[in-house]
């Protein structure tokens, strides 16, 4: 795909670029992005159960989560997971069950073993994104969600050229600007059993989105909505 990010940002410069992020990292994900984060957590909580937070940082969203609900985290960088433990001591959060460093491309679950799966600015930062999504929906139980919140690059226009030009910068600091919301429309269009349930712009200025997708709650519905999006195929087809 032409959006897939070079080579140079792999893992290790990802986690290099969020150690650096470590230190500011609560002004600008406590300020900058708190409509998205509470966003996130509103859509996780509606579901409930068990939650996956990936990419939980130095930690900053889990206090927000309702005492009821059981929490686990993974980050890639060991520096702000550090923070996020931190944070759990201080604030005695005994609903985080662990925080963990692990790769979001590999994650270290069983099958099943979540009810939802949250990932803020994460998709983008990834060198693999289908591939991580492809992860999620493997940890995720029948019936439950993956709540993105994920930047949303520009089909055309002169944000567009902006987002091409900054992006070389852009991946010295570990994310990408140019991901097209294609990418995760034909991701659910392929990945059996999910389905886009939902896209909602966020601030600042609309560049992130909410982006939900459901997994059926049991084979029978896997096989009903892969008739349906069948059915739509040769419909639109036929119309053409």
């Amino acid at each position: 795909m032409a959006d897939i990010l070079p080579a140079e940002l792999d893992k290790e410069t990802i986690a290099k670029a969020y150690a650096r992020w470590a230190p500011v990292y609560d002004v600008v994900f406590g300020a900058v992005f708190e409509r998205g984060r509470h966003a996130a957590i509103a859509a996780a909580e509606r579901i409930g159960g068990r939650i996956l937070e990936v990419g939980v940082g130095t930690g900053i969203s889990l206090p927000d989560y309702s005492p009821s609900t059981r929490l686990c985290g993974v980050d890639i960088s060991e520096p702000m997971l550090r923070k996020a433990q931190e944070r759990v001591a201080e604030l005695g959060l005994r609903n985080v069950e662990g925080l963990w460093v692990m790769d979001a491309e590999h994650l270290s679950f069983p099958d099943a073993s979540f009810d939802v799966v949250v990932a803020q600015y994460v998709i983008t930062t990834v060198p693999n994104p289908e591939t991580t999504l492809d992860e999620f929906a493997r940890v995720l139980k029948p019936g439950g969600e993956i709540v993105l919140v994920s930047r949303v690059g520009a089909e055309a226009g002169l944000r567009r050229s902006l987002e091409r030009w900054f992006a070389p910068t852009a991946r010295k600091l570990g994310w990408r600007t140019e991901f097209s919301f294609e990418r995760y429309a034909s991701w659910a269009g392929r990945s059996a059993g999910m389905r886009l349930v939902e896209r909602r712009a966020m601030p600042p200025l609309g560049h992130f989105s909410l982006i939900r997708f459901a997994k059926a709650a049991s084979e029978a519905a896997d096989i009903h909505d892969e008739t349906a999006r069948t059915s739509l195929r040769e419909s639109s087809a036929r119309r053409a």
